[in-house]
């Protein structure tokens, strides 16, 4: 399965939990009524605390005396006036093959003072840098402003993202299977023809200094996230005179000789445990790690497959085997509500109860269909399949790869894969790019020798695609280099970080302030599923006593919030999720949603509407919900605090 390097689409969630903080991490200033907000309010307000207003018609974009700049950038229409301008680089800088591509930049001059030049890069491959990051958003270039007061802000979509030559194969785009993967990448690559060869890295590195001196920069900063670390690390290997800085999210070892993902799955264990280790998982397992490893294995040798409700009333077919299972578990690192989903679905998969995880592979599917503007798995492919490195050469006929692949497996030393099977091993790209027409992998990065320059890497401590030993060991080839991590919080960290203190090292480090090495960690957004009740547990002509109703009340609304949250509920996303066993949940705001006979336990359906009261970590929910089914003890329930009180088959609950 492809490994997806992507930004996390983490604003609103970090909105939503610093509103409740006080300020505390960004100057203690009083708390905004999270009601009154939006979301996107809620982050600038959060902003506002630390950073006086800035207006764009005052800033200056400077260019260095030494540079003479080819474009000038002009408005091009954006609420927060952004500049615009186009930067055309040769397809194949040899001029064998002819053709050009324009590169969509998008420039911020800076506010006040200008102190600098910060490049924002986007992860994938396959993001178009202006596209993500979205500086014409006010709550965005907010953000960045507060990270890098003083500099002047550039964002471009990388050749084959967004608005610079986009690259669209629509069948890679919606395959989720290693097989449809694989021969999707293959067609793709047809599709293409003779151009797929130049969007490695390093041709992006090149064009990236292109958009340098036409903007008539000399030295620049380079924010890279996730792949954008690569591709940072690659510029300042081919172009180390011209770097600055950098800040490094999630990083990504640029030379990693490794084309099964072992990196990945040796650590994940160790990654899981450390989730749990604050004792967050402990109402649904006592191990998560182990329990993850045995339904992987299983699922493997004999994958799952069961129909599922859908929100219409119609079923579905979902099959899940082991790779299908470690992409659900990778994702759960850019996603808190399928952090919190995770121990009691996988528990009660071992315990013989498939249900909720069927229902989870269907979610998870369904919001993995991205468009190729939002994520270009052709550009994907183009990229990862020309950089490797595999374990054959780049001109190796594809007949001959699978022995050559095979013989790699085989010499790999016992526990590279950590608890799973060698099955694991098409997790990697070697898979992926198997079927790729040569040129396959090969494509070398510069020369160097890095930058003596100021470097900070930021690692979460529940990423697992980018784990921390890899952050690791990319800061220490800096003499001035420093790693922050923030434990608990997965993928693309200083967006995901929630309670501020990634975004407020950064701040310090860019205005030369001391930097931590590690955050406090913080609660998770919304507290993990308790075990699910058993499939026997409500059956219809035997209802549950209303002890037992309470309890499977008290677990069904917990994983609605959580759905809620997985399922972007709290980004504005009204599209309906079903239940386990029915029903379905309908988000009515970013701060609420409404469940409709929603079950996760046959036979006790709840209806009623929640809403959040308080932003922040973990966040609180309120309402009045309606218990009724064959299986359950009826009546009416009060939520608030995290308890449900109120009457259940006559008895009180206070």
């Amino acid at each position: 399965m492809k490994i997806r390097r992507v930004v996390a689409l983490a604003g609103a969630l970090l909105a939503l939990a610093v509103s409740a903080t006080g300020g505390a991490a960004t100057g203690g200033a009083a708390r905004p009524d999270a009601s009154a907000l939006t979301v996107a309010q809620l982050r600038e307000a959060l902003l506002a605390h630390t950073m006086p207003p800035t207006g764009l018609h005052a800033g200056r974009l400077v260019a260095s005396a030494n540079a003479a700049p080819t474009v000038t950038p002009t408005p091009c229409g954006k609420p927060t006036g952004v500049l615009c301008t186009e930067v055309v680089v040769p397809l194949d800088r040899s001029g064998i093959v002819p053709g050009t591509v324009s590169l969509h930049v998008e420039v911020v001059p800076a506010g006040g003072v200008p102190r600098g030049v910060m490049f924002l890069i986007a992860g994938g491959p396959g993001q178009g840098s202006a596209h993500v990051f979205g500086l014409g958003s006010d709550s965005a270039l907010s953000l960045d402003r507060f990270l890098f007061p003083g500099y002047t802000l550039v964002a471009y979509d990388d050749r084959g993202t967004g608005a610079s030559g986009l690259l669209d194969c629509p069948q890679l785009q919606i395959a989720n299977t290693a097989d449809s993967e694989q021969s999707a990448a293959a067609a793709c690559a047809a599709a293409l023809g003779p151009q797929r060869d130049f969007y490695s890295t390093a041709q992006h590195a090149e064009d990236l200094d292109a958009v340098r001196q036409a903007l008539g920069f000399d030295k620049i900063a380079l924010y890279g996230v996730s792949y954008g670390t690569k591709l940072a690390m690659a510029y300042a290997l081919a172009h180390p005179d011209h770097v600055e800085r950098l800040l490094l999210d999630s990083v990504v070892q640029p030379d990693l000789a490794d084309s099964f993902g072992t990196n990945v799955l040796s650590t994940l264990p160790a990654t899981l445990a450390a989730f749990c280790s604050d004792g967050g998982c402990r109402a649904a397992t006592g191990n998560f790690p182990g329990d993850v490893a045995a339904l992987a294995n299983k699922l493997a040798a004999s994958p799952l497959q069961g129909t599922v409700a859908e929100p219409n009333g119609r079923t579905k077919t979902i099959r899940v085997d082991g790779l299908e299972l470690l992409s659900i578990i990778l994702d759960a690192d850019l996603n808190p509500g399928l952090a919190a989903e995770l121990p009691a679905v996988i528990k009660a998969a071992r315990v013989g109860n498939t249900q909720p995880l069927l229902r989870l592979a269907d979610l998870h599917d369904g919001a993995n269909q991205d468009t190729s503007v939002d994520l270009s798995f052709a550009l994907y492919a183009t990229t990862v399949c020309r950089d490797g490195p595999f374990p054959w050469t780049a001109d190796t006929p594809i007949a001959d790869r699978p022995a050559l692949e095979q013989a790699a497996l085989a010499a790999l030393p016992a526990g590279s894969f950590g608890p799973f099977g060698s099955w694991a091993a098409r997790f990697g790209n070697a898979d992926f790019c198997l079927a790729w027409p040569s040129p396959a992998g090969g494509a070398a990065l510069g020369a160097g020798p890095l930058p003596n320059v100021p470097v900070l890497a930021v690692s979460g401590g529940f990423d697992m695609r980018t784990p921390t030993a890899g952050a690791r060991e990319v800061i220490s080839r800096f003499p001035q280099g420093r790693l922050l991590v923030v434990p608990g919080i997965g993928h693309s960290t200083v967006n995901a970080d929630f309670s501020g203190c990634a975004a407020q090292a950064v701040h310090s480090w860019m205005t030369g302030g001391t930097v931590p090495a590690q955050c406090a960690r913080p609660k998770a957004l919304v507290v993990p599923v308790p075990a699910l009740p058993a499939p026997g547990s409500a059956r219809p002509g035997h209802p549950a006593t209303p002890g037992k109703t309470l309890a499977i009340a008290t677990k069904t609304v917990r994983e609605a919030e959580a759905a809620w949250l997985m399922t972007g509920g709290v980004s504005g996303s009204t599209a309906p999720v079903a239940g386990i066993f029915g029903g379905r949940l309908v988000a009515t705001s970013g701060r609420s949603f409404k469940l409709v006979g929603y079950s996760v336990a046959r036979g006790v359906a709840v209806t009623g509407t929640i809403r959040i009261t308080q932003a922040g970590s973990p966040l609180q929910f309120q309402g009045v919900v309606t218990v009724a089914g064959a299986g359950a003890s009826n009546g009416v329930l009060g939520l608030r605090a995290g308890l449900l009180r109120g009457t259940l088959g006559g008895t009180v609950f206070h």
